[in-house]
């Protein structure tokens, strides 16, 4: 059945639609300047007008009109899409409007409106998507749309409401209010427009971030009317392997709520109310038994992360009544052993109370900053323990599995807000030292004078860079991993042998000791031959475990940047090899010794030979996963230093 929006709302649809009959003509001839001719298509305006009632439930009047320019353009926007999530919000197209370029209109008659479930990739919660096919189109058509909106953007567990209870749509936080407003788009936008509408009671915060714009606040009719608004708004040019739009782009932030701590407070309320945490009996017997025999509370506390990490399956289904904020319990999650970040990161909080610790849920946002305005802006959910000496330590066992870290380093220098009785104002995860995560290769090699190389490699590694590494025990089958570890020789030559690998210890058992390998192999033909000259590359330098090294996908033909860039984490490389020569031969490429220190990377390298033999030293430390753009400099000509030792050396008798 058809829902029907508020009276409140219809009344601000009215308001919103009679003004905006004419209000998009003056950007018109805007739209025609030279500097958006080489687009698709042009938004003439973008405007979204929110009234907030008391309960901070929103109603949200979301105007667009777009120029078509091309045929390119003509087809992406031959059907309209707009994503809800109808535990939360429900959507409708009110109007759409096509003038053509010969002056006509033509209503797209609205009841047609398609509503489906959206596109989805690992979470599968029921989001929904209308769409409308407004028919061909034409370059220089004009595409004029409303779309009518109530409700808010994050979820929380239902209570059997009926689809027609307008209080789903209020927030859990009931009484706030917030929003997070990109002021980027993918097409250029003469103007974009956000108004705010609330009580006159209500009090509210906003902060512009990495942009300016038009700000305004007026009384109207009774209420508070926010207003921010953008004239020329081109698309965002993006540098390679940049930080999030979000820490980069212009955006604007609203809420309501006056604190962190205030929402901390909520958070850890609203779970404990719930009962999310309460014990298990067959939950508290496993516990017992994973802690037989450790003593400190670091043992404790780690042999219940792996467990968890291990054994709860990541899996995006609806697993109740709804999703969100409000954590499912204990019997749930180790019934089914399953669910999302939330759901692991509970199974841990109430592991970790079964066996007498503090422990409570934390907020967290995995690939962008949190700004100090609390507007909300999480997509995971960790766990937070308190130690004997009274910190708390966050620990992410969605992010850990089969990984010797409690905390993944791929998440350091995150923002998280943990849900503690007390209250807390966001925290910070810090950098993670390069020696933390370091991989190490070291090669003895013998080069013969039919060109083929004979010798061993053995390799070692920690934290992330083992758990990469050691992905192929952890998760593969047995009879995968002889042929993954020959993939890694078949990278440096499609001749190469591998004769013999020593896995030391059980490399299935990642919580021994940090992984460490010892390959045996030969490889035909590896140098080429000329004249009394060979010309090869160092092994350790030749596509040998790239995988690991993340920063050889990062572009440093990029001399200068604008913006902060990433990589998956902080890391230390250290590459060195001990070639012999062929009897009589001498190394022709200069000798050459490197020493480079910055903020965000140093390197340190060494080549030479000395009798028949040439040694190659390689050390490059990474010293963050997020970095500041005058970190580049630093980064980039450490890395290319380092890449710089891969070239062929050449040798002649």
């Amino acid at each position: 059945m058809k829902k029907q929006l508020s009276a409140a709302c219809v009344c601000l649809l009215m308001a919103s639609a009679a003004g905006h009959a004419q209000s998009w003509k003056p950007y018109l001839e805007e739209a025609k300047a030279e500097a958006y001719g080489k687009f698709d298509c042009v938004t003439l305006l973008d405007s979204t007008l929110v009234s907030v009632q008391p309960t901070g439930q929103g109603s949200f009047a979301v105007s667009k009109v777009i120029r078509v320019q091309t045929p390119k353009g003509a087809v992406a926007h031959r059907v309209l899409k707009y994503d809800y999530d109808p535990l939360t919000a429900h959507a409708e197209f009110k109007r759409v409007s096509i003038h053509r370029a010969d002056g006509t209109t033509r209503e797209v008659d609205v009841t047609q409106t398609c509503d489906y479930a959206a596109p989805a990739r690992a979470i599968y919660w029921g989001a929904r998507q209308i769409m409308i096919e407004v028919g061909a189109l034409q370059p220089g058509d004009i595409i004029d749309y409303e779309i009518a909106k109530k409700g808010f953007t994050y979820a929380l567990l239902g209570d059997g409401m009926s689809e027609e209870d307008d209080s789903r749509f209020i927030p859990p936080m009931r009484g706030h209010f917030y929003d997070i407003v990109p002021f980027w788009s993918s097409d250029p936008t003469v103007r974009k427009v956000y108004k705010v509408v609330v009580p006159m009671e209500k009090e509210v915060q906003f902060q512009f971030y990495q942009g300016e714009c038009a700000s305004s606040m007026r009384y109207e009719d009774g209420q508070k009317a926010y207003t921010f608004a953008m004239n020329g708004m081109m698309p965002f040019n993006r540098e390679p392997n940049m930080v999030d739009l979000f820490d980069a782009a212009p955006k604007l932030m609203m809420s309501s709520t006056p604190h962190w701590k205030d929402k901390s407070l909520w958070f850890n309320k609203v779970n404990e109310d719930y009962g999310s945490f309460a014990p298990l009996p067959e939950a508290q017997k496993k516990v017992d038994e994973l802690l037989k025999g450790k003593r400190t509370e670091m043992e404790k506390i780690a042999v219940l992360t792996h467990w968890v990490a291990d054994n709860i399956r990541y899996a995006g289904i609806s697993m109740g009544k709804g999703e969100g904020y409000t954590l499912h319990n204990t019997k749930m999650n180790y019934t089914d052993r399953c669910g999302v970040c939330k759901d692991i990161a509970g199974t841990l909080v109430s592991f970790l109370r079964m066996a007498g610790f503090e422990a409570y849920p934390a907020m967290t946002m995995a690939g962008s900053r949190v700004e100090s305005i609390p507007a909300d802006h999480f997509n995971h959910c960790v766990a937070v323990v308190k130690l004997s000496n009274g910190t708390y330590m966050p620990l992410d066992p969605t992010w850990v599995p089969f990984c010797r870290e409690l905390w993944s380093s791929a998440e350091q220098q995150q923002n998280y807000l943990p849900g503690v009785p007390e209250g807390s104002d966001l925290c910070l995860t810090p950098v993670s030292a390069p020696e933390n995560h370091y991989v190490r290769i070291k090669a003895e090699n013998r080069l013969d004078a039919n060109g083929t190389l004979r010798g061993t490699f053995t390799l070692t590694a920690e934290g992330q860079s083992d758990s990469n590494i050691r992905r192929i025990f952890t998760q593969g089958f047995l009879s995968q991993w002889q042929a993954a570890l020959e993939k890694q020789l078949l990278a440096v030559s499609p001749k190469a042998r591998l004769t013999g690998v020593d896995y030391g210890k059980n490399p299935k058992d990642y919580q021994a000791a940090p992984i460490r390998l010892t390959f045996r192999y030969e490889i035909p033909d590896y140098a080429v031959k000329g004249e009394g000259e060979m010309l090869f590359k160092p092994l350790v330098m030749n596509n040998l475990y790239n995988q690991v090294r993340s920063y050889l996908r990062i572009r440093t033909d990029v001399k200068e940047r604008e913006y902060g860039f990433k990589d998956s984490c902080s890391r230390l490389v250290e590459l060195d090899e001990t070639i012999q020569l062929p009897s009589g031969y001498t190394l022709l490429n200069e000798p050459k010794e490197d020493t480079l220190q910055g903020t965000g990377a140093d390197f340190e390298g060494s080549l030479r030979q000395t009798g028949n033999r040439v040694t190659l030293h390689n050390r490059l430390a990474l010293k963050k996963r997020v970095y500041e753009a005058s970190d580049w400099e630093s980064f980039r000509n450490a890395v290319e230093a380092h890449k710089g030792y891969g070239d062929y050396l050449i040798i002649k008798k």
